[in-house]
């Protein structure tokens, strides 16, 4: 091998090292991101579990099915409050309690929106073969969409 042909093989590994942990850095990042939107989706579905039960004493047994159902079922729990919210009739509670009630749906639906735009940015860099190849993403999780339905009178 010439000198010339080193010096632009050193040059291309040298570019892919840089490539790969910029990458790296950058795939942390949305990791970071993605735990920080579910830390506030958590929180908003709590938030909503609370004024559930404040709202009407009989779904307090389906807001704590949602607080405590692991994971994985998490989705169908909170579905399955957000169904019985949907038909809770809103004129005959408090209007304060109604006002916060809608907030904190609002919050959820927000919430929910940036958790998943978080995965689908951090699982786009995840499923790039050279990042899969070189294992860039790590030993951190796959991330997955948080899928619950959206109150209809919210209007969005």
């Amino acid at each position: 091998m010439t000198v010339d042909a080193l010096w632009v093989a050193l040059a291309l590994v040298l570019a892919v090292g840089l490539w790969a942990v910029r990458t790296a850095n950058r795939l942390d990042r949305l990791h970071i991101r993605t735990d920080a939107a579910w830390a506030a989706l958590d929180s908003a579905l709590a938030r909503r579990a609370v004024v559930a039960r404040l709202a009407d004493p009989r779904l307090r047994a389906a807001a704590d099915a949602a607080e405590s159902a692991p994971r994985g079922e998490r989705e169908a729990a909170e579905n399955e409050l957000g169904g019985l919210l949907a038909g809770l009739d809103r004129t005959a509670l408090p209007p304060e309690v109604a006002a916060e009630l809608e907030d904190a749906e609002h919050r959820v639906v927000l919430a929910r929106r940036v958790h998943n735009d978080a995965v689908r940015d951090t699982l786009a860099l995840r499923v790039r073969p050279m990042v899969r190849w070189l294992r860039l993403a790590g030993t951190a999780p796959r991330p997955s969409y948080f899928e619950i339905v959206e109150p209809d009178h919210l209007g969005y």
